[in-house]
């Protein structure tokens, strides 16, 4: 069970906390009851906590703005490289102000954790990488189509692909941010502080330095979700429906990194023996992260706004959704042509693989439409040999191959 996880609207601001400093002397909050991690080890560790100066950004947050949906996202800070503290030129103008895409209220927590920035960039990159990945042989393939909005138009229709989207960039940013504690990249945090797990044989180890999940997942909860909960739409309305899909996606991406953090152990001993192992907390790789949320993606649950505020199964014969569930309220639009209205780029042009039965088939990616064929030329390292010592040596390889686009 995730007690802290499981009340999505309590604020971290209302944490009771202690201060003291870690090792490396990066401080560490430990909150005053621990919480129980529902990881593969069961054992206790800390709730997930923000240091103090956080309670600085209450009142900052509590100012409610309406944002268009069309208007630029956080996500373009994946687009354009921020600069990190050291690189700050004396007397230039503040670092937030020159972020676009920023909420007021992301925009204050910038102006407090302006060394997390760049590592929000590196996370929504990651997100937008993993997105790409996931959607390579589909329709819609997760295009960037500018700098600003960064997916376009098409993120306004609250989709099954507008929800993988939220998730995954918002699973981002905690993995970014919790790998950028480990390594000692911010001042407000270190390596994760988590208790051992019960179950861990006694005679190994509990240390090293781990990913800070809790942390990371903390503060993504803060930044990602600030420019939602600033806006103030009317109750049972589609625009506050759409708010209620973004945060339950959000802390799906953000649940997924959180739960599959798991333990990973180094053996030490004479000569490999083994014989001491030495354990930590660690991240799963993202490309786990993004397949789990691709089968929430192939499983999302339709849903819409009730006159009481609250989203609502289209079906309810379907369970209701989880917490780690993706959710959506709009039908997906029509991938196969271009329409500058919704935002679809369309598939004249894509590849396609003209033995396949499945979506990155030429009969289902082109539409119907047909495709085209053309040869193109491959070149291929092969024949490589090992020579003593200790380098490989490869011939260069050219071959024909025969290759398809949709019309």
């Amino acid at each position: 069970m995730l007690p802290m996880l499981m009340k999505p609207t309590t604020s971290l601001f209302s944490s009771q906390l202690h201060t003291r400093k870690a090792k490396n002397g990066a401080p560490f909050r430990k909150p005053t009851a621990p919480g129980v991690f529902p990881g593969h080890w069961g054992g206790r560790r800390p709730r997930p906590t923000m240091p103090s100066p956080l309670l600085l950004a209450a009142a900052l947050l509590s100012s409610w703005a309406q944002l268009p949906a069309e208007a630029s996202s956080w996500w373009s800070l994946a687009m354009n490289p921020v600069q990190r503290p050291e690189m700050f030129i004396i007397g230039a103008q503040p670092v937030c102000s020159q972020l676009p895409g920023l909420s007021p209220g992301q925009r204050k927590l910038c102006q407090l954790y302006q060394e997390h920035m760049a590592y929000i960039g590196e996370g929504a990159k990651t997100g937008i990488k993993e997105c790409q990945y996931q959607f390579r042989q589909r329709r819609w393939n997760c295009s960037t189509v500018d700098n600003a909005s960064v997916f376009g138009r098409v993120m306004q229709i609250g989709s099954r692909e507008t929800a993988f989207t939220y998730a995954v960039s918002a699973a981002g940013v905690v993995n970014a941010i919790s790998r950028a504690c480990r390594e000692g990249e911010l001042s407000t945090c270190g390596c994760s502080r988590s208790a051992r797990p019960k179950d861990l044989p006694r005679d190994w180890l509990w240390g090293g330095c781990g990913d800070n999940v809790e942390y990371g997942y903390r503060f993504a909860k803060e930044f990602v979700d600030a420019r939602e909960r600033e806006k103030n739409f009317a109750k049972g309305s589609e625009e506050q429906g759409r708010v209620l899909m973004n945060l339950q996606n959000n802390e799906a991406g953000r649940r997924a990194v959180y739960r599959m953090a798991d333990v990973a152990c180094k053996c030490h001993g004479v000569s490999g023996s083994c014989s001491l192992k030495t354990c930590w907390l660690q991240l799963a790789e993202f490309r786990k992260v993004g397949d789990q949320l691709k089968e929430k993606y192939d499983s999302a649950a339709a849903m819409r706004i009730t006159r009481r505020g609250k989203l609502e199964l289209v079906n309810s014969r379907f369970n209701q959704p989880t917490p780690e569930d993706l959710v959506y309220v709009d039908p997906s639009p029509d991938y196969c042509l271009r329409n500058e209205t919704t935002g679809s780029l369309g598939t004249q042009g894509r590849l396609c693989n003209k033995t396949s039965e499945g979506m990155d088939g030429c009969e289902l990616m082109c539409c119907g439409r047909g495709y085209d064929q053309f040869k193109s030329v491959q070149v291929e390292r092969c024949h490589c040999k090992f020579h003593w010592c200790c380098y490989v040596k490869c011939k260069k390889c050219t071959e024909i191959v025969d290759q398809y686009v949709c019309k």
